[in-house]
């Protein structure tokens, strides 16, 4: 029996708490959450809309994470 392939991208929980709030490691998680999601919706024609969102949240991700490397840098 062949696998089925979902058309559907993966689901991506808004996290519980704002992101200066998460663990490095829920961050981490999150990031690739959204970097799968995104690469998913890229090989759709046409890509949807919602993925200027998902770009969105993970511009803000990689802007917490490199301000979090700024900190440890300058400690």
């Amino acid at each position: 029996m062949p696998a089925t392939v979902s058309a559907q991208p993966p689901e991506i929980d808004t996290p519980k708490h704002p992101l200066h709030a998460l663990t490095t490691y829920e961050l981490t998680y999150y990031r690739r959450r959204l970097e799968n999601a995104l690469a998913f919706l890229d090989k759709q024609d046409p890509v949807p809309s919602i993925r200027a969102d998902l770009q969105a949240a993970l511009d803000r991700v990689i802007a917490e994470q490199d301000d979090r490397a700024r900190i440890v840098t300058n400690a």
